[in-house]
């Protein structure tokens, strides 16, 4: 239990550092963008789209590669390299002359951001069916907490240089880094350990190995929609409060410390509570109702403590996230645990992509200078509709697990009854 409890410590550090590194940078990237190119609000928004689709095409490609080879090889030493190629990124983003680097270290960043995929992995690996849910919960709280911190540094100092944040999310992953080499075990038992399978590599094949696993597909489809919807708030966040309520690198930054505060206590300390009280299926269908009203909210908040108000509605909706992975984890095989989270990974990873494409344009269209109608919260909308269809799709797949598993139980009683007879 020690052992445990000192390995969730590590990844919720790992992961906690990660994302103050990129919280850091979140307010900061629209001025940034706006310094090396010249333009408005309404066209840096089009660069910050490109630059995150750089990061999530190269997430996406390596995701399935470094679950694959971290299935052969343990977790720790791909965590580590990882998180040592994260600290160059980030004085790349520092040093950067023209918006060309900014490019270039996006790329490097989306592949060794694939690393969630590792974290993810390690996770499932010290994880029974009990604390899953709670256990991947903590992923949820380390972000929150890092966009609490985060933003907070990158706003405050950003006012004074706006690549100092750079700097110091270069300290932190590489004071990470040293934390890893030092204190980090190894999660995989070598008896779960396998070869790798080439095959799996090819982003997409991860999921095919996965189509016999009942009612997982469609579950991991509904995941994949949850997350293209939240996939609207790194998209056009910073972007919209500067349009719609001229917010600066400051405001930006305490509006994303508020999210995260309400991300990390919610999926933090109420996840496991309330699968405990209420089971996941409960848990997933309270979450995606608060979810998809949070959300159509935001895109009626004319004034920002509006926006607040409604930011907790949306963020109590983020119980039902890691209730559902935590689902599509138990279905799947110990030894299949890096591949499946590399699977998710890179499907997460194609969201931002496909995000970007359906949000930031969405945004550009409602908020150009001369068009006709003047909408600046129709991302939010979309992305309620969205969720919508997941959680739809949520409840049709948890009836068809959920029923086979007491199919099996069922008979499994019958095959008792039977014997205890004789």
């Amino acid at each position: 239990m020690r052992s445990s409890k000192s390995a969730l410590l590590f990844i919720f550090v790992t992961i906690l550092v990660d994302v103050i590194g990129i919280g850091i940078i979140i307010p900061i990237i629209p001025e940034l963008i706006m310094e090396l190119t010249g333009e408005g609000t309404h066209l840096a928004v089009i660069y910050g789209m490109w630059l995150t689709t750089s990061f999530a095409v190269m997430q996406f490609l390596f995701s399935p590669v470094l679950g694959e080879i971290s299935d052969q090889y343990g977790r720790r030493p791909i965590l580590l390299m990882a998180l040592f190629g994260l600290s160059i990124d980030y004085l790349i983003h520092a040093w950067a002359p023209s918006i060309a680097w900014l490019f270039v270290g996006r790329f490097l960043a989306g592949i060794t951001g694939a690393s969630f995929t590792v974290a993810s992995a390690y996770i499932a690996d010290i994880s029974t069916k009990e604390n899953k849910a709670k256990n991947f919960g903590i992923i949820g709280a380390a972000f929150g907490l890092g966009f609490i911190i985060g933003p907070g540094i990158g706003g405050f100092f950003g006012n004074i240089d706006i690549r100092l944040p750079f700097y110091m999310a270069a300290g932190l992953t590489f004071l990470n880094f040293l934390f890893g080499w030092f204190f980090v075990p190894e999660s995989l038992a070598v008896e779960n350990r396998r070869k790798i399978n080439f095959s799996k590599m090819i982003p997409g094949v991860s999921l095919l190995s996965l189509r016999n696993y009942k009612g997982v597909l469609l579950l991991i489809l509904a995941f994949f929609l949850s997350n293209l919807a939240g996939q609207v708030l790194p998209s056009i966040w910073s972007y919209h409060g500067i349009e719609r309520y001229q917010w600066s690198p400051r405001d930006i930054g305490i509006s994303l410390m508020v999210v995260g505060l309400a991300v990390s206590i919610v999926q933090g300390f109420l996840i496991g509570f309330l699968v405990q009280k209420l089971g996941k299926r409960k848990v997933i269908t309270i979450g995606f109702l608060f979810w998809t009203l949070g959300m159509f909210l935001f895109s009626l908040a004319s004034e920002p403590w509006m926006l607040y108000v409604f930011l907790f509605a949306y963020s109590f909706g983020g119980i039902a996230g890691p209730t559902v992975q935590s689902i599509i984890s138990d279905e799947v095989s110990e030894k299949e645990q890096g591949n499946l989270q590399g699977a998710i990974t890179g499907l997460v990873s194609l969201t931002s992509i496909i995000g970007l494409l359906i949000f930031s344009p969405t945004f550009y269209y409602f908020t150009q200078p001369e068009g006709s109608i003047y909408l600046p919260g129709a991302p939010f909308i979309l992305a309620a509709l969205l969720l919508l269809i997941a959680f739809l799709l949520t409840l049709f797949a948890m009836q068809k697990i959920f029923g086979k598993n007491k199919v099996m139980t069922t008979n499994t009683d019958l095959k008792v009854g039977r014997f205890e007879s004789a």
